[in-house]
């Protein structure tokens, strides 16, 4: 057993070395390595879902529907919480740490000659994966954008992109509507395009990317489906979706008045798919109770975890939080990216955390780290209280002495360096 990690975290060490940081973004090398590895990708048929935010949802909502009508069903996601093998799933299993160690080693000489990055290998890995595993069906999420991304040489039968926001603006752009149109990138000809965001002028944008690209059909939220009566509770989220003059009453585990539009764009995907992912999206209200996404509102109270990493991602996990009601007094852990929106973040926390604590996450990149000396200036010039305790561990212990709630925000390695400190498993159910 000790040698089969010592492999799998050799292995990953020399994966993470293909990063240096960067992200490239472009097609024709991830094209030549699947080409050379036998295209597994077009052995399954893929739901491929973008956006800012809600992507995670909607990834998990697909996986709950397609798990429950009982199909064997790939996951790849990124980035991960706490263990790498959380981005490449099957049924709810991870792979297997000696499966990817094994892997690596087996296809090291042609990714080193080919110069694959991390994220190349990495969506190589999950789609060979999956077709060993002889997936019914794969649901690939993008990792950067969409139109560039890795993720994008696949050819799904069913593309969505959620709610678009300011995020990774210096590779996407920086306006919303060229976001937008990096986004739209995964739409393809005849394949289903599902339109979620629900403002008029990037909806209207995101429509015509996917006319433009052939896609059929083109469904669109606010025309082809409505949502409304969307209550939040401690039990998730119910909603009611009305599709074609019929309408139906949902409830989602997941927390939160957008959860019901992610939800919907799942369902979108797989009622414009047709044929037996129809069926599947009409037993929605039998299956959606199986959904779960570990650090998205996700409780193990007292503490309160979520991966927000954008100003809107944080204002949505406030609302939500007040929404439930969660017992005061509140204390939020914080600590995000340099390159993120941090004060955005800050200002939205405050608004909910009598006491904001912010902090050092153990594996936020040294290149991408915050400086806590300008955190804590800035917050003392703009009016936001906030206490800075530098050591993670002494951040967490301090939060949890005086608080009925912690929440835990602000990057995903800010929320799996608390999960593994505090022993959550992400991926229990």
């Amino acid at each position: 057993m000790a040698a089969n990690e010592s492999a799998y975290h050799a292995a990953l060490r020399r994966l993470f070395a293909r990063t240096g940081g960067a992200w490239r973004l472009g097609l024709d090398l991830v094209a030549e390595l699947l080409d050379r590895l036998g295209n597994p990708q077009q052995g399954y048929p893929v739901f491929h879902v973008a956006g800012t935010n809600g992507k995670g949802s909607t990834v998990a909502t697909l996986d709950a529907l397609l798990r429950g009508a009982g199909l064997r069903v790939g996951k790849y996601t990124s980035p991960h919480l706490v263990d790498f093998a959380e981005r490449i799933v099957v049924d709810g299993q991870c792979m297997a740490h000696g499966e990817i160690a094994a892997w690596l080693t087996q296809h090291e000489a042609l990714l080193s000659e080919l110069g694959a990055t991390f994220f190349e290998a990495t969506t190589a890995m999950a789609l060979c994966h999956f077709a060993e595993r002889q997936v019914d069906v794969a649901i690939v999420e993008v990792g950067l954008g969409g139109r560039l991304d890795a993720t994008n040489i696949v050819h799904p039968v069913a593309a969505g992109v959620t709610q678009i926001g300011f995020d990774h603006m210096e590779y996407l752009g920086d306006t919303l509507e060229a976001i937008a149109g990096e986004k739209a990138g995964i739409y393809k000809t005849r394949a289903v395009a599902v339109v979620g965001d629900t403002r008029p002028e990037i909806r209207t944008l995101l429509q015509g990317r996917a006319e433009a690209a052939g896609s059929a059909p083109v469904l669109v939220t606010g025309r082809d489906w409505h949502v409304h009566d969307v209550v939040v509770d401690e039990q998730g989220t119910s909603f009611t979706l009305e599709v074609a003059g019929e309408a139906r009453r949902l409830t989602t585990p997941l927390v939160g008045h957008f959860q019901a539009h992610n939800a919907s764009v799942a369902l979108a995907m797989l009622r414009g798919a047709g044929g037996r992912w129809a069926e599947i999206e009409r037993e929605a209200a039998c299956l959606l109770p199986a959904v779960r996404l570990a650090g998205r509102f996700h409780r193990a109270d007292p503490w309160l975890f979520d991966v927000a990493h954008n100003a809107d991602g944080a204002a949505t996990v406030v609302a939500n939080l007040l929404a439930v009601g969660l017992p005061h007094p509140i204390t939020a852990v914080v600590c995000v990216l340099r390159d993120k929106d941090w004060r955005g973040i800050l200002q939205a926390v405050a608004r909910a955390a009598e006491r904001i604590v912010v902090t050092m996450a153990p594996t936020a990149p040294l290149s991408r780290a915050w400086d806590l000396h300008e955190v804590a200036s800035w917050a003392l010039m703009a009016g936001v209280p906030v206490e800075r305790i530098d050591d993670f561990a002494g951040a967490l212990a301090s939060a949890r002495a005086n608080a009925a709630t912690v929440l835990v925000t602000g990057s995903f390695h800010t929320v799996g360096d608390a999960l593994e400190r505090l022993q959550v498993d992400p991926v229990a159910r």
